[in-house]
């Protein structure tokens, strides 16, 4: 499907999952507006998209502070004319349960993972309302349909992901805008190495025992949910809205650890 012609905002695109967004909106004819907190990556994200033939800007943002996530949407309009599409993929993680969470990690965590996504969801839509029409499409997760252990914030702020997408895909169905989510399962990023990181052992023996617990026996690329927010932004999801799709090698489908 090609998006040539198209703008695509993608928060948090510095890396992981972020970053392969934007790299394929960009491979699929997208001018992408990269952005998040590391400028130094980011603009190293966008210096990788015009190697390779693509459009690509970068706009930092730290969408913890009041009033980012409408500046954003409004640089994104100001500097590439426009908005078709944007993904709501930034988002922050704490290994704690709700004893070992601190009401610091608590507001940051839901002022990342659930204000942001509301803010630029609504920014967003004002624009893409008057423009005819547009795409959503948010970064949930697994742990927002189920849950984890010592996970309780990042569970709940997801499930809110969850909830947010649900509803305005309902309040604006009529204004042409579609709002889906992709829940992603064990995700080989940035982020995943950093947990494992923090629980000692061989990292590579940890990704393993990882591994072992998903139906698919392995952890997914960065670029296998990418393709699946691509699909959920297209044409060819033109009768999808409100939609949750698990990208989770199979653990949804599951009543237990698989074996």
């Amino acid at each position: 499907m090609s998006f040539a012609g198209k703008t695509v905002l993608v928060s948090g695109s510095t890396t992981g999952i972020g970053e392969a967004c934007a790299r394929v909106f960009a491979a699929s004819g997208a001018t992408v507006m990269v952005s998040g907190r590391n400028e130094p990556r980011g603009r190293a994200v966008v210096a990788g998209i015009v190697a390779a033939g693509g459009r690509a800007e970068f706009a930092g943002a730290d969408l913890r502070v009041p009033g980012a996530c409408e500046s954003l949407v409004a640089t994104t309009l100001e500097r590439l004319g426009g908005l078709d599409v944007l993904v709501n993929n930034a988002g922050i993680l704490y290994t704690a349960d709700a004893l070992q969470t601190s009401d610091e990690q608590w507001l940051e965590t839901m002022a990342v993972n659930v204000n942001a996504v509301f803010y630029l969801s609504r920014a967003a839509v004002r624009h893409m309302r008057a423009a005819g029409g547009g795409a959503i499409v948010n970064i949930a997760s697994e742990w927002g349909l189920n849950g984890e252990v010592n996970h309780v914030a990042y569970c709940a702020s997801k499930g809110a992901v969850i909830q947010i997408t649900r509803c305005m895909a309902l309040d604006h169905a009529r204004d042409g805008i579609r709002v889906n989510s992709v829940c992603p399962g064990e995700i080989h990023t940035r982020m995943v190495d950093d947990i494992l990181a923090q629980q000692g052992g061989e990292p590579a023996e940890r990704l393993r025992s990882l591994a072992a617990g998903i139906p698919m026996r392995r952890l997914a690329a960065p670029a296998e949910v990418a393709w699946c927010v691509h699909f959920l932004a297209s044409g060819r999801a033109s009768y999808v809205t409100g939609a949750n799709l698990p990208v989770d090698g199979g653990n949804d489908a599951t009543a237990g650890p698989y074996p």
